[in-house]
């Protein structure tokens, strides 16, 4: 029998902070810079959750530089390898860190 974590739709899991996490944390932050003509910097990923939908919806809790001054957003992306779609669906302030 294999081990491992099953993904049941609907919910959201904890996630370890990887290469992947941080690309779609930096897409987050790209795609929030040109939409709102702004110049967040990414700095870091604090946290990771990920839900099975159509495709993965990623929730990612990140630190950002804004103005120097440092700041946590939330941003959601979806993804859909099978169809090579990513799209930012959230990105909003948390508090500063």
């Amino acid at each position: 029998m294999a081990t491992g974590t099953i993904h049941s739709a609907g919910a959201s899991n904890s996630i370890d902070i990887n290469d992947n996490i941080k690309n779609l944390a930096r897409f987050a932050v790209e795609e929030y810079n040109k939409k709102e003509n702004t110049l967040l910097e990414f700095k870091q990923v604090i946290s990771a959750k990920e839900q099975v939908v159509s495709g993965m919806m990623y929730y990612i809790t990140l630190e950002v530089t804004e103005g120097g001054k440092n700041k946590v957003y939330e941003a959601q992306v979806w993804v859909k390898p099978w169809e090579n779609f990513k799209q930012l669906q959230e990105f909003k302030p948390v508090s500063d860190a």
